[in-house]
């Protein structure tokens, strides 16, 4: 395994980047679709300000990782993210996952054990399921990945741009509007490459999540808003808490998907008092 400042060449040959910030007990954040790491920046300067060292790669083909063609597949997601680990020599972390991210988390743990791994926290996350399924019959029908398949194919630009509408939920009255926000998604979104963002479609839809669930035997806090209209509550969160050993379910009411932005000050404090206890 080659590393640099930076960054963890995987054992395929991807580069994976990362931002490794501060000193202390390690916090390492996975981000969510078609982002990168810097969609957690408050929390990564908050956390780094209280004494914490502080991680988040760029997913492959996301931000400034290599636009890989292969490994655009959960498991892989998830032994890149044990790449850096591993590369850096991480113990006690709190695996911290957003969305797509929150499913990486969980794969990671089903698929390499909790050995450097203290605590977690999902938020927003997309386990156990989105997809409507025998397993999960009230999840999200097919039809919605298709049209975010057809989006992303026809015009992602376009698509981006109007899915940071309800992924901040600039659509819900009293909810103050950002066009630096949009443009900001917009500018992340276009990192990542065409392959990947289409084919990670695929993974936070269709992933059942439920066995590496219950293998997360570490205290876990699920955080999600009661207004996400992304990744809605109900099928997921409530669902995800019943399956972990040592979960934890805290509800933010009227937050949306991007709450790691539009809340950012509830979930620093909230990350914080549970990194401490």
């Amino acid at each position: 395994m080659t590393r640099t400042i930076n960054t963890v060449t995987a054992r395929d040959g991807t580069i994976i980047h990362f931002t490794d910030w501060g000193h202390g007990t390690p916090v390492v954040f996975s981000h969510g679709w078609p982002l990168n790491g810097d969609a957690w920046e408050n929390q990564m300067m908050f956390l780094a300000e209280h004494g914490y060292r502080v991680i988040a790669h760029d997913r492959r083909g996301h931000g400034r990782s290599s636009k890989a063609w292969h490994g655009n597949d959960m498991n892989t997601y998830a032994d890149d993210l044990g790449a850096v680990l591993d590369a850096l020599d991480i113990s006690g972390a709190t695996l911290v996952g957003h969305s797509t991210g929150g499913g990486e988390v969980a794969r990671y743990i089903g698929r390499h054990g909790t050995d450097r791994v203290a605590k977690a926290v999902l938020v927003g996350a997309v386990t156990p399921q989105m997809m409507v399924s025998p397993a999960n019959p009230d999840g999200v029908p097919m039809s919605v990945f298709d049209g975010i398949r057809e989006g992303v194919k026809n015009d992602r630009a376009q698509f981006f741009l109007d899915l940071a509408t309800p992924f901040f939920g600039f659509n819900r009255p009293g909810q103050k509007d950002s066009e630096g926000l949009r443009q900001t998604f917009l500018i992340q979104g276009l990192q990542c490459s065409l392959k990947s963002a289409y084919a990670c479609i695929k993974q936070f839809s269709e992933t059942d999540f439920t066995e590496d669930l219950k293998k997360m035997t570490v205290p876990t806090l699920v955080v999600h808003g009661d207004d996400d209209q992304i990744v809605p509550l109900a099928t997921t969160a409530r669902r995800a808490v019943e399956l972990l050993p040592q979960g934890r379910l805290s509800v933010y009411e009227g937050a949306g998907h991007g709450l790691p932005v539009t809340h950012k000050d509830q979930l620093n404090a909230e990350l914080l008092a549970f990194l401490r206890s």
